[in-house]
């Protein structure tokens, strides 16, 4: 891979500039107001619009939160904390915690007004390398694998149907996964709005299914089905490691709740909308989350949950009788948003990885039509395809949470030392010390406990973040690359450029 430098991007915009003059004069319109057609309100030049209003912020982070994982595996809690009462307060703790973490990034996103979410905060507070390395590991592991299993989750809960008593076939899961990722990818290039719209519509989906799931249980909890909830802490494990285990698979279900960030630049008022999507969203999820999961403890056992694979399939098939195929619907639905909203954001976050040269200069361009990263978007989604090739993809998960966890460390870390470094910063939100100070308490815990429990998962992570720093002396450091490099670089950006009409984002006129 070759990373642009700055004059090499500079020797670029007079042939891009070309092009979206020429592409605005033939294909604009003006309307009643005086704007041109498609420009948002915000004068002229290319670049992304505000069309994210306040709903469709609140849709993003409880679109991304709820995916597969509170219909798939809370089990995962369950095992590690080892009693039914012990994981509600792990329910409920993940939530107040991202909630915590959520008012935290409000402060950083309202401060550095910019896309990027922790790549733009890391960046602002220790500089290009560590905001690079969170690139680096978001770029080719996080994201596009997270994508990757949320894709390969809606392949087998829409095709199970027709295998009732087996497993979909491994190459059918495999080419259904590539083409609803390649059908959202399409809608995100093309519009905006569209992909707004879809997560929209499945986020309201997905929280339906969820009441149903919570009605059915409280309903079997009124009429008498209490047995399971007996002896609710037999069980209980305090071991720091598992403790910290069972925050992971917690977290992870909440996993999403930054991805707002990811897009500030494209939301409308971020200093009103991304707090206020925050206190909304958040209470949400939390609260759905530990109804849902005690209404899975009233039906269920807890031997039926541990043995089970979906545990909303297994809810359904014991309590819903002939509407039981409603689950494997929802929890397919539900994937389709958490995908299509994971998409969205994460595309941004490497759009503005290659603006600021830590990625090559194509994937910063911007569709003169549709005012959208096509580039950044077609990008990640080749990286997902690639990823759904191999076989057992699911073994990097194990990778993730440690990584994931450290970097937000690191960007907690971020803002309390923005508050020594810039105490006079402009900060819209300015969020009480004491919440930064017990995330990153916590979030320090969460990194370093399970060191002596799950030693191999967390070295290889560390590895995997230290593979980018040869790459950053290589592609970004070192200026004078020799000459046939830049040239390429040139000819690379070029030819996206022309295939998919793309420009230079322009600068906001005064």
């Amino acid at each position: 891979m070759v990373f642009s430098t700055p004059e090499e991007r500079q020797a670029l915009k007079p042939h891009l500039a070309k092009k979206s003059s020429l592409r605005k004069t033939t294909s604009s319109k003006t309307v009643p107001n005086g704007e041109t057609e498609g420009g948002g309100g915000e004068g002229s030049g290319v670049r992304m619009r505000k069309e994210l209003g306040l709903v469709d912020g609140v849709a993003i982070i409880v679109g991304v939160i709820i995916g597969a994982g509170i219909f798939v595996s809370p089990k995962g809690v369950l095992r590690s904390s080892g009693s039914v009462l012990f994981s509600l307060i792990v329910w409920v703790f993940s939530g107040l915690l991202s909630m915590i973490g959520a008012l935290c990034y409000a402060e950083l996103g309202t401060m550095i007004p910019k896309s990027g979410g922790d790549y733009a905060y890391i960046g602002e507070a220790f500089g290009p390398l560590p905001a690079f390395l969170y690139l680096w590991v978001a770029l080719f592991i996080i994201v596009p694998t997270g994508n990757a299993i949320t894709a390969l989750t809606f392949a087998q809960y829409i095709l199970q149907p027709a295998w009732p008593t087996c497993t979909p076939p491994y190459a059918a899961v495999r080419l259904l996964a590539a083409l609803i990722t390649c059908f959202l990818t399409a809608i995100n290039c093309y519009n905006v709005k569209w992909a707004t719209r879809v997560q929209d519509a499945f986020t309201a989906t997905k929280i339906l299914a969820l009441v149903i799931i919570i009605i059915a249980g409280l309903t079997a909890l009124v009429i008498g089905e209490t047995n399971n909830l007996e002896n609710m802490n037999q069980g209980a494990n305090w071991d720091p490691g598992y403790i910290a285990l069972s925050f992971y698979s917690g977290l992870f279900s909440y996993a999403g709740w930054n991805y707002l960030n990811f897009v500030t630049e494209e939301l409308k008022e971020p200093y009103k909308n991304l707090p206020r999507a925050i206190w909304i969203s958040m209470p949400m999820v939390t609260t759905i989350y530990v109804l849902a999961n005690l209404a899975y403890f009233i039906v269920l056992t807890k031997d039926e949950i541990l043995s089970s694979d979906a545990v909303a399939v297994t809810f359904g098939d014991k309590l819903l009788g002939v509407m039981s195929w409603t689950m494997p619907f929802f929890v397919a639905c539900s994937t389709f948003g958490a995908l299509n909203g994971a998409i969205f954001a994460s595309s941004r976050l490497f759009f503005v990885g290659a603006r600021q040269g830590h990625l090559p200069t194509a994937i910063a361009l911007i569709n003169v039509d549709s005012f959208t990263p096509v580039p950044s978007l077609i990008f990640l989604c080749i990286v997902t395809l690639v990823l759904l090739i191999i076989e057992d993809v699911y073994v990097l998960i194990n990778y993730l949470a440690f990584v994931e966890a450290l970097f937000t460390l690191l960007s907690v870390s971020g803002l309390l030392w923005l508050r020594v470094k810039r105490p006079k910063a402009d900060r819209p939100i300015k969020v009480n010390i004491l919440l930064p100070v017990i995330f990153f308490i916590i979030c320090t815990f969460l990194v370093t406990l399970p060191c002596y429990v799950s030693p191999w998962e967390v070295g290889i992570g560390l590895i995997i973040i230290a593979s980018g720093v040869p790459v950053y002396l290589v592609c970004i450091k070192w200026k004078n690359k020799p000459r046939w490099i830049s040239k390429t670089s040139y000819m690379i950006n070029m030819f996206c450029a022309k295939t998919f009409m793309c420009v230079m984002e322009e600068e906001k006129s005064s």
